[in-house]
């Protein structure tokens, strides 16, 4: 690296912190809800037509036989775009960060197939940054200090909307396919799908977290919003994830040819703080 000591200790944690973002964040944290799609034995009866709209919300919540899909999701510290391939337990997943303090913006994207994980990297906004290839950069984890310094994917539902939607007090529906009602997110997988100790900060408000939801024609979840209140210094914010392109998406495939690399030492460097 040729730039001062300074500057790629900068580099190394800004870096660090994105990947670390993007491997912890809530957004996917996994809680994972909804199980595994499983044949029914010959005598279960169909699903009730008088469902709850709570039932009718959760079964509305991906569980890997929609196809590919496009997700995007924000919270407090983190906007995410990307798409996901259940059957091939695939998902690409991309953010870009503002300037931070020190006038670095980072764009930084993973892709996961399997157990294997492809990256990309670029920073801006001073010289002297270190150049990372323009390609996916397959990733050895064997290299790694930390597993989970990288993603991996561990279900459809990345956004975590079943776990809290499991976590309702109330749900009404009002009109077809929009729904709205209450969350309490003071504990269980609820409260792991926010930032950490931020449903503990909201106190007696993580009770009665306001919600909204959509569900499109084709009977899958299109968006679900939560209203977070402000908490001690923390604003308010919403925690928003949506689902797009239900089995239109395109499927998710190895990059190779000029299309991918192996991830050069900088890259792990990085990485590994």
């Amino acid at each position: 690296m040729t730039q001062a000591t300074g500057t790629a200790g900068t580099i190394r944690r800004t870096f660090g912190t994105v990947a670390a973002m993007l491997a912890t964040t809530t957004l996917l944290a996994g809680c994972g809800a909804k199980s595994e799609p499983a044949a029914a034995p010959q005598d279960t009866p169909a699903a009730s037509p008088s469902a709850s709209p709570k039932e009718a919300l959760l079964e509305a919540v991906p569980d890997g036989t929609e196809g590919t899909f496009r997700f995007s999701g924000k919270d407090a510290s983190s906007t995410l775009t990307g798409l996901i391939d259940h059957e091939s337990k695939a998902f690409e997943l991309n953010t870009t960060l503002p300037p931070d303090s020190d006038g670095i913006a980072v764009k930084m994207s993973f892709l996961v197939i399997g157990d294997e994980t492809w990256m990309k990297a670029k920073f801006t906004g001073r010289p002297g940054l270190p150049k990372l290839p323009d390609k996916w950069m397959k990733l050895d984890p064997a290299k790694l200090t930390e597993a989970a310094s990288i993603p991996t994917y561990d279900g459809a539902d990345q956004g975590n909307a079943g776990p809290l939607i499991q976590a309702a007090t109330s749900v009404e529906e009002q009109s077809p396919g929009r729904y709205v009602g209450f969350i309490d997110v003071r504990g269980g997988e609820a409260a792991k799908a926010l930032e950490d100790d931020a449903a503990a900060a909201l106190g007696e408000a993580a009770r009665k977290v306001p919600f909204t939801a959509v569900v499109g024609a084709d009977k899958h979840l299109a968006s679900l919003t939560l209203k977070i209140p402000a908490a001690g210094k923390a604003k308010a914010y919403d925690y928003v994830v949506n689902y797009t392109d239900y089995g239109s998406a395109p499927k998710i495939s190895v990059p190779t040819g000029a299309a991918a690399t192996k991830a050069p030492a900088l890259a792990y460097e990085l990485l590994n703080g």
